[in-house]
């Protein structure tokens, strides 16, 4: 596994070092993200976890409209948890409303126990899925929106979940608690679909920053309101976040 993780972590820090610097070539670039390390990763879809310590590397690389954005996720003890590999285009980017549309192929490792002459061997199993996004944004200022957020997906082998929907309305909350100390709140209620079984849930996400510090908190929290789907029902987390915002700038 430290084949994995030490040439991944190499070319990421190489390529924080290297952003801080002015491109004289190229058109704006950006090269912006966050790495969480948190005592319990939760899923892209939130009423999902690991149930364990993980360090997760949100990334986003784009120039105008179009970016990457790599999802990158292990568990503390070095086991790969997921990778989810976006692509992103903002179709529609206004003042006051954007829709953006993605698409991504995506890993998820999943531990497997195996029985074999008596012995009980484990090994990590990788499930495989295709998903697509829609996120129509509405922006009343600039500390608050509003947005719906559709995400589909299809299980690429016959013993994984084939077809998942998630449907959310969420909101985007900027607090100023003093000149220097500002809380982002991020609350939703989304509909969740899994082959024939569904939910209904809440979730927010806050985090707690300082001004000019790369450094802030993160916190989940992820309660069902009805669900057929099996999972807990109550999960949070806590996290140490390192921000990301670095940006080429072309100059003549």
């Amino acid at each position: 596994m430290k084949k994995v993780v030490l040439p991944f972590c190499i070319l990421l820090f190489a390529y924080v070092a290297s952003a801080q610097y002015i491109d004289t070539v190229q058109t704006p670039r950006f090269f912006r993200g966050q790495i969480t390390a948190t005592n319990n990763g939760i899923s892209l879809i939130p009423n999902f976890s690991l149930n364990r310590p993980a360090v997760m590397f949100d990334l986003s690389l784009g120039k105008g409209r179009l970016s990457f954005d790599p999802m990158i996720r292990f568990g503390l003890d070095g086991k790969p948890w997921t990778f989810v590999f976006w692509w992103r285009y903002k179709l529609i980017q206004q003042k006051k409303f954007t829709m953006g549309v993605g698409a991504h192929p995506s890993v998820v490792f999943r531990e497997v126990s195996v029985v074999d002459n008596g012995i009980t061997k484990n090994f990590m199993s990788a499930q495989r899925y295709f998903a697509w996004e829609v996120s129509p944004t509405y922006i009343f200022n600039r500390n608050i929106n509003f947005g719906l957020y559709y995400l589909g997906s299809h299980g690429l082998t016959k013993d994984i979940v084939q077809y998942t929907t998630f449907v959310a309305v969420r909101s985007s909350i900027n607090l100023s608690l003093s000149p220097k100390c500002i809380l982002n709140l991020y609350p939703q209620v989304y509909y969740l679909k899994m082959d024939d079984k569904d939910g209904m849930y809440y979730n927010i996400t806050a985090n707690l920053f300082k001004r000019n510090l790369p450094v802030s908190f993160n916190a989940v929290v992820s309660q069902a309101i009805q669900t057929e789907i099996i999972g807990k029902d109550f999960l949070w987390s806590i996290g140490l976040v390192y921000n990301i915002n670095k940006t080429y700038l072309k100059t003549k």
